[in-house]
């Protein structure tokens, strides 16, 4: 890593307090009686219950969703042998992930026990406290022996993820190239490259999916592993060969899948030929691989090729599948992850890359629907279908196989509770900025000097997410770069406009803004100060131009007055009769957005179904299935108001326009949010599940009530944005966070995208 990325992370790791994880209270503790509740005397309710019954722990603690990510240094990928205190940052890594992904809270715990038996000893006596252990980081050969020691003596699930995580992600990108290249896993020939803990995990479980022992060859850094080596574990050892081949080279005569587990660069491209018809090269080394994609492709363009890097295509990551074993494995209750789970969790993701991708799971991949091909053998990380696939899968083959001591009776039911893991926090944004990055746009910002904007755009350049051109002084950005220790650079990476001083720029386009604003009650004089001035209509005129692909205004002053200004600007498209604003919120229980919270102050019912409609495309380009509420003061025709009316009146529209959407009303707000008490209302409600899509009967009550849920719930928001403008362009909140800003960013960056075609 370079300095500037190597001080990014520092920073990263140390600001605005150090560490990635924290501790917080899921229940209220407002009053004496909830702490009475909590702590003593209410606690040995819950303490007397779980001594008659120690599988009440589950019901009554956090047990259930409780994992131990457990090392001692080791083994630390990249890093070697770095001690249990210097992997610390790791273990919390590890943490958040399975945070983000799959909703599981997790203690990190790092083990001062290089001996195998101590270390066995620290964790074992852990059991009480957790619903799972995640082993991570431990060095070949004590791994093995540490984690058959642990699963033999606990009664919980013992994971060793650089061995089974990887084994699982690899296992299911061969089913599926094997199913591509007309192969068979009984009949093919597999050499390794590597055969140290995760190497052998995956020829482990290759073998118990049809994979037979006598056609594998292992190799590592002494060459062919035979007979004849001395001092091999038994896991090894069954795989040694009876052969004359010594090298790697030697041994890939009629090969048909090459798994790399090693060092870079160590399967040479002169050699591919050696390999049998349509092979399936896997190169996992990081961050180089065993041989470089274009490289293999090259000289096998028959081959199949999968690396363990993002950039290139068929990434095999094992993010694809712990977070959701895991959760699988807790919400059964398992005692164990054998092999009919790990099995399970195989055929779960290599099915999910067979599936036929719905438009909203397109959205989630950049809006490119992902195609089952050579190029695509295996999910990628932010595929919102994961945990919707793997852990059901993984769930039921728990009670099949006899290891579930909480058997899940509705797949249905807990399939729409774990649709709310699915889009929390930075997983919401994700496909977005994925898609943001495969054609970064020109963004132009109206508030260059504003320091919230200059560590945006330094997030967006070093995210690859947007080219920002910057309007300001231009000394006085620099200065303010300077003193930020930002790294933005005219001459690299970002480009500075003065609006009062950059003539030649913005002189050519003072008569078509005249003109455009003249009908306006915007007399010339004031059009020539209006474009030099600090409002949003230099930017939006440089968009108007041409000049850049997109546009964000605004985050000082008053929000309406920067709206005005750019609305003659940049008109709303032909098909939308007026422009109205969308709000969105993360919040730990998912995703919720609200409209119309800025524009429009009383729309009538035919702007009610407009904005919705509007909204739920909003909604789905976000890989989210638009569940549409409008909601009102009335209750599935309770009242007979001018305003419930209107709901009712809107409802109706939207479905003759829209009849696949899912949306009702109008009702409660606590019945849009409730299932059981929408279903105690109303028996044939069209919306399942949580509405994600609040739409309001007036403005004040889509503003109050999505500023309520943002300081009630603690919310993210994103946001507003404008829908029906013919061209991408976003105004701040003042409120808003370098965080927001760049989000705002990379969904104008993805608009300007599928705008261009």
């Amino acid at each position: 890593m370079d300095d500037d990325f190597r001080r990014a992370a520092l920073d990263y790791h140390r600001l605005p307090r150090p560490g990635k994880l924290a501790i917080e209270p899921t229940k209220r503790m407002a009053t004496q009686r909830d702490l009475a509740l909590a702590y003593s005397p209410g606690v040995a309710a819950a303490c007397e219950a779980i001594k008659a019954d120690p599988a009440a722990a589950y019901d009554y603690t956090v047990r259930g969703n409780l994992v131990a990510v457990i090392s001692n240094g080791t083994a630390v990928l990249g890093l070697g042998n770095i001690g249990p205190l210097a992997s610390k940052p790791v273990m919390e890594g590890k943490a958040v992930l399975f945070k983000k992904f799959a909703g599981i809270d997790v203690f990190d715990i790092e083990v001062d026990a290089a001996d195998p038996a101590r270390f066995c000893d620290v964790v074992a006596a852990l059991e009480p406290s957790f619903g799972a252990i995640n082993l991570e980081d431990i060095k070949a050969p004590e791994c093995f022996a540490i984690e058959a020691e642990l699963r033999a003596r606990m009664r919980i699930p013992v994971f060793h993820d650089d061995q089974h995580g990887t084994a699982i992600t690899v296992a299911a990108a061969v089913r599926n190239a094997l199913l591509l290249q007309g192969k068979k896993i009984e009949e093919v020939k597999l050499v390794s490259s590597g055969a140290g803990a995760a190497a052998l995990a995956c020829i482990d479980l290759l073998v118990a999916m049809g994979l037979k022992p006598e056609n594998v060859t292992l190799t590592d850094l002494h060459g062919v592993v035979r007979t004849d080596r001395a001092d091999m574990l038994p896991n090894m050892a069954r795989y040694a060969r009876q052969t004359n081949a010594a090298t790697l080279e030697e041994a890939l005569p009629g090969t048909d899948l090459f798994l790399g587990l090693s060092a870079p660069r160590v399967l040479k491209q002169e050699w591919l030929s050696r390999l049998a018809p349509n092979p399936l090269i896997l190169a996992l080394a990081n961050p180089e691989p065993e041989i470089l994609p274009e490289l293999a492709r090259a000289a096998r363009p028959d081959a199949i090729v999968a690396t363990g890097r993002s950039d290139y295509p068929n990434q095999v990551n094992n993010v694809l599948c712990f977070p959701f074993i895991f959760r699988g494995a807790l919400d059964s209750g398992a005692e164990t992850i054998n092999e009919a789970m790990k099995i399970a969790a195989v055929e779960a993701i290599a099915e999910l890359a067979r599936m036929e991708a719905s438009e909203v799971v397109a959205a989630a991949y950049g809006g490119a629907a992902p195609v089952f091909g050579p190029d695509y053998i295996i999910p990628k990380p932010f595929d919102p279908r994961l945990i919707l696939q793997i852990a059901p899968a993984v769930a039921r083959a728990a009670m099949e196989s006899g290891v579930a001591r909480r058997p899940i009776a509705d797949f249905d039911a807990y399939a729409r509770e774990l649709e709310r893991f699915v889009f929390r926090s930075g997983q919401l944004m994700r496909p977005v900025l994925e898609a943001a990055k495969k054609a970064p746009a020109s963004v132009v910002y109206a508030e260059g000097e504003d320091e919230r904007v200059l560590r945006a755009a330094q997030t967006l350049v070093d995210d690859r997410i947007a080219r920002p051109i910057l309007l300001g002084r231009r000394e006085v950005i620099l200065r303010k770069v300077q003193e930020m220790g930002l790294r933005l650079d005219p001459a690299r990476n970002v480009r500075l406009l003065d609006p009062a001083a950059d003539r030649d720029v913005f002189a050519p386009l003072l008569a078509d803004y005249q003109r455009l604003a003249g009908r306006h009650g915007i007399p010339p004089a004031a059009a020539s100060r209006a474009l030099t001035g600090r409002n949003g209509v230099a930017a939006a005129m440089l968009l108007h131009a041409g000049e850049a692909d997109a546009a964000i205004c605004g985050g000082t002053g008053d929000w309406w007055r920067q709206v005005k200004h750019i609305l003659p600007i940049i008109p709303r498209k032909a098909s939308a009769r007026r422009v109205y604003a969308l709000s969105g919120l993360i919040l730990q229980t998912g995703a919720l957005f609200v409209c119309d919270t800025h524009m429009v102050l009383d729309p009538t019912a035919e702007q009610i179904a407009e904005m919705t409609l509007l909204a739920a495309e909003a909604v789905a380009d976000f890989g989210i299935t638009p569940k549409a509420a409008l909601l009102s003061h009335s209750n599935f025709g309770a009242s007979d108001s001018d305003s419930a009316r209107k709901m009712r009146r809107a409802l109706g529209l939207i479905r003759e326009r829209a009849p696949e959407l899912e949306v009702d009303g109008e009702m409660h707000a606590d019945a849009a949010l409730v299932e059981a008490i929408r279903e105690r209302t109303v028996a044939d409600s069209r919306l399942s599940g949580t509405a994600n899509l609040l739409i309001m009967p007036t403005l004040d009550a889509a503003n109050i009530g999505f500023s309520m849920l943002q300081a009630a719930a603690d919310g993210l928001p994103i946001g507003p944005m404008l829908l029906g403008m013919a061209k991408p362009i976003h105004v701040l909140v003042p409120s808003v966070t370098a965080r927001g800003i760049v989000n705002l960013s990379a969904l104008a960056v993805v608009a300007a995208r599928q705008r261009a075609g």
